[in-house]
């Protein structure tokens, strides 16, 4: 029992890192092309897969940076930030005048 537990973890490992590679553009992949990491992590399996995280995935924020156009230095890294959210509807409950209406309404009813 414990080794199809194993097997299936390493099954999931091979198939994410596999996922990855596949799904990574192609200008953010370090060290080898796209092509190469997909046969590493295709053929070596858990190895490969381990290599990949290792050497061949793009760091944190690289990737982000990547499909933004600028892979600069990290000066160049806090220009680029998220579009400002708009901001949420708000609730009736949460305006203040409906709720002195609201008020009103119920004083001049009573």
């Amino acid at each position: 029992m414990p080794s199809v537990i194993l097997g299936l973890a390493l099954l999931a490992f091979w198939l994410y890192c596999l996922f990855d590679v596949i799904t990574t553009p192609e200008g953010a992949v370090r060290n080898l092309p796209k092509l190469l990491w997909v046969l590493v992590v295709l053929f070596l399996a858990a190895v490969g897969g381990v290599f990949w995280l290792a050497l061949g995935r793009p760091r944190s924020g690289d990737a982000v940076l990547e499909a933004a156009g600028t892979r600069e230095g990290p000066d160049e890294r806090e220009a680029w930030q998220r579009p400002p959210r708009a901001e949420a509807p708000r609730g009736p409950d949460d305006d203040p005048e409906f709720l002195r209406a609201l008020e009103r309404r119920l004083r001049n009813e009573d």
